[in-house]
């Protein structure tokens, strides 16, 4: 029998690894039941049938779930199969892209909804557990800690790109179907929604916090999300220490590329920009711009102070709406 823990001491490693290993057997066996394999179709613009899959959680007693809206792009129905071994249709209630999020509601009965947490709380080095459906392997449970925060996940519409903000990378196994899962800290909470695999042992995952909170209340209220577009992706890089001081402010967001044709490139922002504020107000990471792009700011002047070659330049963007084409 392990001798019980102090703070005395540090941790022999069997001790450590059979507290890493109660952790991650006690989130699966609280969120495994509330995440779902889905099936999907849809037609293309030729009339082709398309098959989906992926993986979405309950998040509401009366049988809501979320994923991920590439999961379902183009569907309005689909099925949702549970670990219990019950299934159920499912209605596409709304998807907004620019998140990677969608709202869907089964016509039949679930289980009960898993906790939402929030990113905001996340740190660089903490334990998160994955749970989904890879390569049709329901109820795959993987851990593995808090990459980095802050990312920036570009992708690619039919007419301009878009940018999905403040991204959670992981290094948990995610793979073909883990789209739309749940990503769990330890204590069970889903701070994430798994989206993409990046590469081996790169996993990506939209965040739960305040910004996407509105867009799930909106998904579930009026079917879509109205978004303001800028067009920027960034990163939250430290202040150099004489411009902080001069500012008081630690961190600001690095463009790291700036979208053709999008209202960030038209007001003259350039990739290398250091955004210090926008509306007036200090950026430190993408939610604090994104909490400024909902449908009040759309074809209205949004100031941007960028620190660019040393000097401060003020930019007035005007975002535009962000649109489905």
């Amino acid at each position: 029998m392990a001798a019980p823990l102090n703070e005395d001491r540090i941790p022999t490693e069997d001790e450590a690894l059979d507290a890493y290993s109660r952790v991650v057997t006690r989130v699966a066996a609280a969120l495994t039941p509330a995440v779902a394999a889905l099936r999907v179709s849809s037609r293309d613009r030729q009339g082709r049938r398309r098959e989906g899959a992926g993986s979405a959680v309950v998040f509401t007693s009366d049988g809501y779930l979320l994923t991920n809206a590439h999961v379902v792009e183009g569907a309005a129905t689909g099925n949702a199969a549970f670990a219990d071994g019950t299934e159920t249709p499912l209605d596409v209630v709304g998807a907004d892209p620019l998140s990677d999020l969608a709202v869907l509601r089964a016509r039949g009965g679930t289980p009960p909804p898993a906790t939402l947490g929030d990113a905001a709380d996340l740190r660089v080095g903490q334990l998160i557990v994955a749970v989904g459906n890879p390569l049709g392997l329901a109820g795959s449970v993987t851990a593995g800690v808090v990459s980095a925060l802050g990312r920036s996940l570009p992708t690619q519409g039919a007419r301009a790109g878009r940018v999905i903000e403040d991204v959670i990378q992981t290094d948990a196994a995610l793979n073909p179907g883990s789209s739309g899962g749940a990503l769990a800290d330890a204590a069970g909470r889903v701070v994430g929604v798994n989206t993409a695999v990046a590469g081996v042992g790169l996993g990506l995952a939209i965040p739960i916090n305040t910004t996407t909170r509105r867009i799930i209340g909106a998904l579930l209220t009026d079917g879509r999300v109205r978004r303001a577009y800028l067009g920027l992706v960034s990163a939250p890089t430290p202040l150099p220490a004489a411009l902080a001081a001069r500012t008081g402010q630690r961190v600001g967001l690095r463009v790291a590329d700036v979208v053709a044709g999008a209202p960030a490139d038209l007001a003259g922002l350039k990739r290398g920009d250091l955004v210090l504020s926008a509306g007036r107000s200090p950026v430190s990471d993408a939610q604090s711009l994104q909490r400024l792009l909902f449908d009040d700011a759309i074809g209205r002047p949004l100031p941007i102070t960028v620190v660019r070659n040393g000097a401060m330049v003020d930019v007035i963007t005007v975002p535009s709406e962000l649109t489905d084409g």
